[in-house]
């Protein structure tokens, strides 16, 4: 597989697949682009008519599966643009076994998913929950709360995201960690970085993610959806955490088995979880994670803050300008690993 877009044909055809009424913002920028020739717009229903003699496809409809079944068509197709920072969507064995270049939208994300990472942990902390419905009721009752300050965090993954949220944790105080690849010491954003290993040591004795499940005060999912990390958050996983811990799912939803989260929950094994992410988008009105004990639900909007589109919209124009002249664009996805190396 090229790790490298091939150099572009004169005027390469661009197609954006988008959802039904849902258009990228400000695309004249890319409709009218001087090196373009033909711009084309797709929905799931005609992608596979309008891809023949398509070069680049930019992916603006976020987590559609439709090019999967419309890839015999894709027959001069060089390079693939999501406007997500996770691909799992797309990494299906034609796309990942070509020499089809991803990208991904890594850079827009990072800072609001870390934001939104923190605001939970002190909302769970400060017990706004509680407040907001005594307020409600107009009842004046004192609590105390937990600090934030010497907490531990363990942050499943190292990429951007995770490094943001690292670093958020670290400057209120927080002990944090992450497991990765590698175990190893003075990670600047992490401190320790521990095996992603089910077994409590590693082959060579090192610290793994199993082993730090009992100490951790709140755990962060912010890896991709490959197949190492689909059904991790099981039984098991949830049975190593504190009966006082907490986990936040940033991710994507099929990394935690939901029926074993919510049996967790009702057994007061853990303490809470605050999920974006979900098994199947959207959760159904009776899914009972909307009414468990320390649940909290959220329709996958960590990462979207206000101008979010504008911001995808300016990352594949840079995008588009690498690949125009020949140049490597910046978010290439190791399309074995399933994401962004580095």
């Amino acid at each position: 597989m090229n790790s490298a877009v091939p150099s572009p044909p004169d005027r390469p055809r661009l197609l954006i697949l988008h959802g039904a009424g849902d258009l990228p913002p400000g695309r004249e920028r890319i409709d009218d682009h001087p090196a373009l020739g033909r711009v084309v717009y797709a929905t799931a229903d005609d992608l596979a008519a309008k891809l023949p003699g398509t070069h680049v496809l930019f992916v603006w409809d976020l987590f559609s599966e439709a090019l999967a079944a419309a890839w015999p068509k894709a027959d001069a197709l060089t390079w693939v643009h999501a406007a997500t920072a996770g691909v799992d969507n797309l990494m299906f064995p034609a796309l990942v076994e070509s020499d089809v270049v991803v990208t991904n939208s890594r850079g827009v994300f990072e800072q609001p998913i870390a934001e939104y990472v923190l605001g939970l942990i002190i909302a769970y902390a400060k017990d706004f929950h509680r407040t907001w419905d005594y307020q409600r009721e107009h009842r004046w009752e004192h609590r105390e709360t937990e600090r934030v300050g010497g907490k531990r965090a363990l942050i499943v993954g190292t990429g951007p995201i995770a490094r943001r949220i690292g670093r958020l944790l670290t400057a209120v105080g927080m002990e944090v960690r992450a497991s990765g690849s590698h175990a190893r010491d003075g990670d600047p954003d992490f401190g320790a970085v521990v095996l992603s290993d089910i077994a409590e040591r590693g082959p060579r004795g090192e610290p793994t993610l199993f082993g730090e499940l009992p100490e951790a005060d709140h755990v962060i999912i912010a890896a991709p959806l490959t197949d190492d990390t689909r059904g991790l958050v099981d039984r098991h996983f949830l049975d190593l955490m504190k009966p006082t811990a907490r986990l936040i799912n940033v991710a994507r939803g099929p990394i935690v088995d939901q029926a074993d989260l919510v049996a967790a929950l009702d057994s007061g094994v853990i303490a809470g979880a605050a999920l974006d992410v979900f098994e199947r988008e959207p959760l159904k009105a009776f899914s009972p994670l909307w009414s468990r004990p320390g649940s909290v639900v959220s329709p996958h909007m960590s990462g979207d803050v206000v101008g979010w589109r504008e911001e995808l919209v300016d990352l594949f124009l840079d995008e588009l300008s690498h690949y125009l002249d020949g140049r490597e664009p910046r978010n290439v996805v190791d399309k074995r690993r399933g994401y962004v190396p580095g």
